[in-house]
């Protein structure tokens, strides 16, 4: 207890006038309560929190212990005004020659039976309009009681069907897992076969890509048109055909000349013919096909 006074006393010190009436109400408090108990108040620490939280708690049991005394009193006035009237009522019953001793054993049973009723229903007396109000109560409170009892089953029964359908939805749904689970493996076989494949295709088309942009350079160098047709192509290429007929001469000709002597002159002048026919020739091809171009574009 002594180190219990110093920290109160610490306590009260740093908090003021305030906290030590609360601490001296705490300490009685607790004194009282475990000398009830037959023990010693523990030591511990003494905290500005710790006394506010014992001190609330002192108010809180004091205040039910008031209350409590207040109700076990009245319980008591109550018991000893029940004595009272059970003594005076035994006096009338006895004045009138019916007291317990006298009476036969079956009414004492059906009083005492009486008796045990009105405690169950919870009535103060034995008149016959307490007890139909107290079975009208009890009646009430059944039908309540079975109604209730009505809605939780039916709040049962949904419950079960609705666990019932979420059981064959969980059955269904392990069901598509397995399936899924041993589709797996084929799965990524064909996955990984997809990929290869996918790979080898951007290859190619990259190579693709590449051929096609070589082939356009090309077209274009050799002045390709998407306008020129199929049937312009055809012409086209029986022109060159009448050409290399005339021009076929001309290189019979020229491969003629390469057995003539060697005379330089000579051969110059026959190089220079050639050359203006040659030319000649060449002219009139880039003719037809500058009038087969034109023809593709009207």
């Amino acid at each position: 207890m002594s180190d219990i006074t110093g920290d109160l006393s610490a306590v009260s010190e740093a908090k003021g006038g305030s906290d030590a009436a609360r601490i001296s109400e705490v300490k009685s408090w607790l004194t009282s309560q475990f000398e009830a108990a037959g023990k010693e108040v523990p030591s511990f620490e003494y905290t500005h929190r710790s006394i506010t939280h014992l001190y609330n708690l002192a108010t809180v049991s004091q205040a039910k212990s008031q209350a409590a005394t207040i109700v076990a009193n009245d319980f008591r006035l109550k018991a000893s005004e029940y004595r009272a009237q059970a003594a005076r009522i035994r006096e009338i019953l006895e004045s009138a020659g019916m007291s317990q001793e006298s009476l036969p054993s079956n009414v004492v049973s059906s009083a005492q039976v009486l008796a045990n009723v009105a405690n169950l229903l919870n009535i103060r007396d034995t008149e016959l309009s307490s007890f139909l109000v107290a079975m009208g109560d009890i009646s009430l409170r059944k039908t309540g009681v079975e109604e209730k009892r009505a809605k939780a089953q039916k709040e049962s029964n949904a419950l079960l069907d609705y666990t019932r359908k979420a059981i064959q939805r969980l059955t269904y749904l392990k069901k598509i897992l397995a399936q899924l689970e041993d589709d797996v493996v084929p799965c990524e076989s064909q996955m990984e076969n997809w990929k290869t494949n996918l790979e080898v295709m951007a290859v190619k088309e990259e190579q693709y890509i590449q051929q096609y942009k070589k082939y356009e350079m090309l077209l274009n160098r050799v002045g390709y048109s998407p306008k020129i047709s199929h049937r312009e192509l055809v012409e086209m290429a029986e022109h060159l055909k009448e050409l290399e007929k005339m021009t076929k001469p001309v290189l019979d000709t020229l491969r003629s000349y390469q057995d003539l002597p060697p005379d330089k002159a000579l051969a110059a002048l026959a190089i220079e013919d050639k050359k203006r026919q040659f030319a000649s020739a060449e002219k009139y091809l880039e003719e037809v096909l500058q009038s087969a171009l034109e023809t593709s574009d009207e």
